[in-house]
């Protein structure tokens, strides 16, 4: 489908619920680390490969538990529209951006902030199952 963007993502949480973002050098939107897949892969395997790439940390794909496939407004590309398998991954430690992530931020998916791609805001954000006792 001309238009489409069909990426793999991947939910790193911390200890108090936020969720790891990353904004790609030349872009003001965050995001989920991930990407396009390869030819030939799977949404697990490029998931695994772009936190790789992007984070320089080691996802198992086997910890990986799928949220769901959500369709929104693509960020950073008008016209488009992305369609995202979003992962959640146990807490790895993620230090610096690599490749192109200019920056990578911490977030309470609770709190409103206008700088979320439409992807995170509008679908995979209020989808997350949040800690006991917590409410948005």
């Amino acid at each position: 489908m001309p238009g489409r963007i069909t990426v793999s993502a991947v939910v790193i949480r911390n200890d108090a619920g936020e969720v790891l973002t990353v904004r790609k050098r030349g872009t003001t939107r965050l995001m989920l680390p991930g990407g396009k897949p390869e030819p030939g892969e799977s949404p697990e395997q490029t998931a695994v490969r772009e936190a790789a790439e992007e984070l320089g940390v080691a996802l198992r794909q086997n910890a990986l538990r799928e949220i769901g496939t959500f369709t929104a407004p693509a960020a950073n590309e008008p016209g488009c529209t992305v369609l995202a398998t979003v992962f959640e991954h146990p807490l790895v430690a993620a230090s610096s951006p690599r490749a192109e992530i200019a920056q990578i931020e911490w977030l309470d998916p609770c709190v409103p902030d206008g700088r979320l791609a439409p992807l995170l805001r509008d679908t995979v954000f209020p989808a997350l199952d949040l800690p006991t006792g917590r409410h948005c």
